[in-house]
């Protein structure tokens, strides 16, 4: 699958576009997402995996957690991504 929209379908929800931009802001583990976002640990580890392997996210153990932050190149991939479609020629 092409890597953009890859990249999309991840934060084409809304929970885990939410994710994305907690983690913009501050590094955070799972249970202090699932507490800001009002969700289940489950499902902020369910949404976490699709991030990862979307090359969204990554995570960086800290003693018994793992704090997760975003891997802003591949926005920044996406973005130029985006830019290039959209400087297509019209037939």
């Amino acid at each position: 699958m092409d890597k953009t929209l890859e990249v999309l379908k991840a934060i084409s929800d809304e929970k885990r576009f939410n994710i994305i931009n907690l983690l913009l802001q501050h590094n955070f583990c799972v249970r202090a997402l699932a507490k800001r976002l009002n969700l289940s640990e489950a499902a902020i580890s369910q949404h976490l995996k699709v991030l990862r392997e979307a090359g969204l996210v990554k995570g960086e153990k800290k003693g018994y957690y793992t704090h997760y932050a975003v891997n802003r190149d591949i926005l920044y991939e996406l973005s130029e991504s985006l830019k290039e479609m959209a400087k297509q020629d019209r037939l």
